[in-house]
């Protein structure tokens, strides 16, 4: 299993559009074939801040939502709201229950 969180901060007078954008790309993810889960995160300590916790079945499955259309066009608007650079962290792992 591989699991990725994505932090973001946003520009505050963009979250709003953030959001609506965000929503359109977890639907589209949480179909993908090997998607375990796909769920965004607000920091309740730090404001405008966001984690995206995935969760893929295997490297295949991530390079796949990597290369979608969903995904790019995500990555192509993300620079309107984004105010800093994402903090991506990828990790191997496996249920222990």
């Amino acid at each position: 299993m591989i699991i990725i969180h994505a932090g973001m901060t946003i520009h505050p007078e963009k979250e709003i559009v953030f959001l609506e954008e965000i929503k359109a790309l977890m639907k589209a993810s949480q179909a993908e074939e090997g998607n375990v889960s796909y769920k965004l995160f607000k920091d309740t300590d730090k404001e405008n801040t966001f984690l995206m916790v995935e969760v893929w079945k295997d490297d295949a499955a991530v390079q796949s939502h990597n290369a979608s259309a969903h995904f790019q066009a995500f990555v192509a608007k993300a620079k309107e709201f984004l105010a800093a650079p994402l903090d991506v962290v990828a990790f191997q792992g496996q249920q222990l229950s």
